[in-house]
């Protein structure tokens, strides 16, 4: 069965790379318009766009701070005023500063739970309320199995994926009266500049599949989120970690 999303506006957040990177390339190859979300990383964002065009797709970038509510607000509405809907949502923005409880600053709880949670937040509110008036949408949060399982020295992150899994299960039930599918997948260990200072062969031996996950790995399962296969689904959480949380 071919995925077909033709029509329909997607936005990505945090998409200039990594899975972001990966969740937009993979929803413009099916045929939605891409608007790819980026805070800091224009040239990047630019180039996720042009691969999206030079692949036949259709694609922009978006400049704003999803812990900005006014920014949020404004190129939300700019997006809906440009295309006149928006039927996808990904709220992948997200940073990590790991540091063992006694050591994390109050300053690194605010900017990862406003990155990760507010931004969730914020995107999620101001795009549903368009999502509402079509009766149709597809939410989709990117958590973590450290939101599931914990981790030493990742206190304030397994908090902020934590939150993203009740936020998606709240929603789930307020929006889908509405039409409005809202659900999250839970990546393990993937392969992203996240991950680059970890140690990769004492992970490799704790993952069944033996294989380190990559971007492409979640950017499938949203897909199938996106698409009709997946409409009857609502308020779950999608592991892919090859295992390694089983």
């Amino acid at each position: 069965m071919k995925i077909d999303l033709s029509g329909q506006v997607a936005i990505v957040t945090g998409a200039s790379r990594g899975i972001g990177a990966a969740i937009a390339r993979v929803l413009g190859s099916c045929g939605a318009h891409v608007v790819i979300n980026y805070k800091t990383n224009a040239n990047l964002a630019i180039d996720v766009m042009n691969t999206i065009k030079a692949s036949g797709g259709s694609a922009e970038v978006a400049g704003f701070d999803v812990t900005d509510e006014e920014e949020v607000k404004v190129s939300i509405k700019s997006i809906v005023e440009r295309h006149g809907k928006i039927d996808i949502l990904v709220n992948n923005a997200g940073i990590s500063k790991d540091g063992l409880i006694l050591r994390v600053k109050p300053s690194d709880w605010d900017d990862i739970i406003n990155t990760s949670l507010k931004g969730a937040f914020l995107c999620t509110s101001n795009v549903a309320r368009y999502m509402i008036r079509a009766k149709y949408g597809r939410i989709i949060n990117v958590s973590s199995v450290v939101g599931l399982g914990g981790n030493a020295g990742q206190s304030v992150y397994a908090s902020a994926k934590a939150g993203l899994v009740g936020l998606t299960k709240s929603i789930a039930k307020e929006l889908g009266p509405r039409g409005i599918l809202v659900n999250a997948v839970a990546p393990g260990f993937i392969d992203t500049d996240m991950t680059k200072e970890a140690d990769h062969k004492s992970v490799l031996g704790m993952i069944p599949l033996g294989r380190v996950g990559v971007p492409d790995d979640v950017a499938g399962v949203v897909l199938f989120l996106c698409s009709k296969i997946g409409s009857y689904i609502t308020g779950q959480v999608i592991v892919v970690d090859g295992g390694l949380y089983t």
